[in-house]
């Protein structure tokens, strides 16, 4: 018999799963930052910063007196590492081993964007190897062309390196990546032996679960390459060996650790109110978000200006267990003004005032966050 959990109870386990219902769930400082990333296993890394880049953006949602400067510590003693999760993130270096088969799949000829040049290759290692670390901007070459997306030829092979293992982040200046030689990052003490799929798989469920609660299979294989197969017939093993069970939820069925009703049962705190990052681990998966939270988001600064609903960079409002509207905002750091320029209210805010009490006093913290010191509401929509 497969147990029945209710939408309201599902996205109350997801959200207590994320860290989300209370600021000190992870404890406070740096400690709190590492156990964060732990637990949540990856935080996405995005270049925009609108407002405060998406990696510190979703660490600032979970951890007491968070500080930025929490993770380049981090990574300078080698507790966390930068690759590629679905998408470019900060990960547990307690994990490494787990990236290397994507890593060993792009040395051997799988492409990250652009073809592999071995002669840059050998010239961006010679060069690392000779004078120790250096970023993009210590070669002098330029772009190919204009066009978006161009990148110069050592920056291509920077990047080929990187996504292979064979160069490490062990810092960032300005936000730029300083490259070094893996054996000169990586740990000593690290496990760098190669997961077989199968384990790989059992890790994907673990981190998964332990961050989000519930899953079906499709997600627990979000924009991993050839592991579908693999996943069914673990995840298969898993249940009938006990480690996890098959839940429903709105028709649909997902799977969860056999102590997730417990903890439903034992009751689960929902977050007050929060604005998210349009990458934060609780809102990346789309679809899911729909099916599970009801909610259609995207974010469109990709989209064309004239096709846009809801603005360049619309951040999700989370309050209780639903998300309840959209923020259109910039911070202006110059001037030190946290600009609203619409706010769009879901159908489900019943008490205008109440939320817009609640949002303020959030607001007021975030744009602090964000260097400003002023908050400018310039439009609020109810959406039908």
């Amino acid at each position: 018999m497969i147990d029945s959990v209710s939408p309201s109870d599902a996205r109350r386990l997801i959200l207590a799963r994320q860290g989300l219902a209370s600021r000190r769930t992870f404890g406070s400082g740096l400690g709190a930052t590492q156990k964060a990333i732990e637990h949540l296993g990856y935080v996405q890394i995005d270049t925009l910063s609108v407002v405060a880049r998406a990696h510190i953006h979703t660490l600032w949602n979970r951890v007491s007196a968070f500080k930025a400067a929490d993770i380049d510590l981090l990574q300078d003693q080698g507790a966390v590492f930068e690759h590629w999760a679905h998408a470019l993130a900060i990960l547990p270096m307690r994990d490494y081993r787990y990236s290397l088969p994507m890593m060993q799949r792009f040395a051997s000829g799988d492409t990250h964007w652009y073809s592999k040049d071995a002669k840059q290759v050998t010239k961006i290692l010679k060069r690392i190897r000779e004078e120790g670390p250096l970023s993009a901007k210590d070669f002098k070459d330029k772009k190919t062309s204009d066009a978006m997306w161009a990148r110069s030829p050592s920056k291509i092979a920077l990047e080929q390196l990187f996504m292979e293992g064979e160069l490490m982040v062990p810092r960032r200046r300005n936000f730029h990546k300083v490259y070094n030689l893996r054996e000169r990052v990586l740990p000593s003490d690290i496990d760098v032996s190669t997961p077989t799929d199968e384990e790989l798989c059992g890790h994907l469920i673990g981190s998964y679960l332990r961050a989000q609660g519930l899953a079906q299979i499709g997600e627990l294989t979000y924009l991993r390459k050839g592991l579908g197969k693999q996943m069914s017939q673990t995840v298969a093993n898993f249940v009938e060996e006990g480690m996890l069970q098959e839940l429903e939820v709105n028709g649909q069925i997902y799977y969860a650790t056999p102590k997730s009703l417990d903890v439903i049962e034992q009751g689960l705190p929902s977050p007050k109110l929060r604005i998210l990052s349009p990458f934060d681990n609780a809102v990346i998966q789309r679809k899911r978000l729909a099916s599970l939270f009801e909610f259609d988001y995207q974010i469109e600064c990709y989209v064309p200006k004239a096709k846009r609903k809801y603005g360049y960079f619309c951040l999700p409002i989370l309050r209780g267990n639903r998300f309840v509207a959209r923020l259109d905002a910039k911070a202006d750091r110059k001037t030190g003004v946290f600009h609203v320029m619409n706010l769009y209210l879901e159908r489900s805010v019943k008490n205008r005032e109440a939320f817009l009490v609640d949002l303020r006093a959030e607001l007021k913290r975030f744009a602090k966050f964000d260097g400003c010191t002023s908050v400018e509401m310039h439009a609020i929509t109810q959406l039908e």
